[in-house]
């Protein structure tokens, strides 16, 4: 059973930092690439960031670069995003993503004084 569950989320006031995680199980983690999106109230999902299976690689949405790290242990079936300098607009549900397998259930991230 395919299992996606992220945490780490939370309030913080803006310009602090939050790191994500995202714990799968159920199929053969570092045979894929491990995505991150996130969806505001009334507006899409976007996507945030993805990293490569072997973790060599990295993609990010401008919005998010150089603030935004993604990265993965893959010994531990976990992946990481690490935020830093959150402004109000990265206030959202964020979620972890395989293609073809599945997604988390999300957590939420709020950028608030």
């Amino acid at each position: 059973q395919v299992q996606l569950v992220e945490s780490g989320g939370g309030l913080v006031q803006p310009g602090g930092s939050l790191r994500l995680s995202c714990v799968a199980s159920g199929f053969t983690f570092d045979n894929h690439a491990m995505n991150w999106y996130r969806q505001a109230l009334g507006k899409e999902r976007e996507f945030v960031a993805a990293i490569t299976s072997s973790g060599d690689n990295t993609i990010y949405a401008d919005s998010v670069t150089g603030r935004f790290t993604v990265s993965r242990d893959n010994a531990k079936n976990t992946a990481y995003l690490q935020m830093n300098d959150l402004k109000s607009e990265d206030t959202a549900v964020y979620i972890c993503d395989v293609a073809r397998i599945g997604r988390g259930q999300g957590t939420q991230v709020t950028a608030s004084s």
